[in-house]
């Protein structure tokens, strides 16, 4: 379902970045001076990984040293995003990977990076959103269900006699029951 928002549109335009080179003891430093979690690694514009503070933290565990490049520690598989992609496209490749950022890459080049913080600071607006389609997706279901009920005998709309939920009912023994107390009973 497309909310109409581009990741172009949320992305941070000024990411903080490294390059290779970069020793982990400068990158823990930037990453604590700016308030960041992650590292874009880049040469040029060119994308060469990220480095995250999970990283860090694993290399200096196995390997005992601070003097090591960001190029050895950081991740090179990078899924990425273009920026005119709709944000529920990125979201849904964020949870779907278990991942808290993704690079944004326009024509080979690293022109954004977009975190679940950008994601949250449009959350009204998606929530907004997501609410009317999910009421016009749960009258689409309302429909189909009348249509299957009408071929069922339908009676009304109302509590169930039974649960009390607010929903179809059918006349079952005298008594008017939602779709689950019928089947129960």
């Amino acid at each position: 379902m497309d909310t109409g928002i581009k990741v172009g549109d949320v992305m941070t335009r000024n990411f903080v970045s490294v390059s290779p080179r970069t020793g982990i003891a400068l990158c823990s430093k930037v990453m604590a001076k700016k308030r960041v979690g992650s590292l874009v690694v880049k040469e040029g514009s060119k994308l060469r990984g990220v480095i995250t503070e999970g990283d860090i933290i694993r290399a200096i565990a196995k390997k005992g040293s601070l003097k090591i490049p960001a190029e050895k520690v950081m991740s090179r598989r990078i899924t990425t995003v273009d920026p005119s992609k709709d944000i529920s496209h990125a979201f849904k490749i964020m949870k779907r990977k278990k991942l808290r950022w993704l690079p944004v890459v326009f024509k080979g080049r690293i022109v954004g990076f977009l975190t679940k913080k950008d994601i949250n600071r449009i959350r009204p607006a998606l929530v907004d959103i997501i609410s009317q389609s999910v009421k016009v997706a749960e009258e689409r279901e309302k429909k189909r269900r009348v249509k299957t009920v009408d071929k069922q005998r339908y009676t009304r709309e109302g509590p169930c006699q039974e649960c009390g939920v607010y929903d179809i009912l059918f006349k079952t023994n005298g008594k008017f029951l939602c779709e689950r107390c019928k089947r129960k009973g």
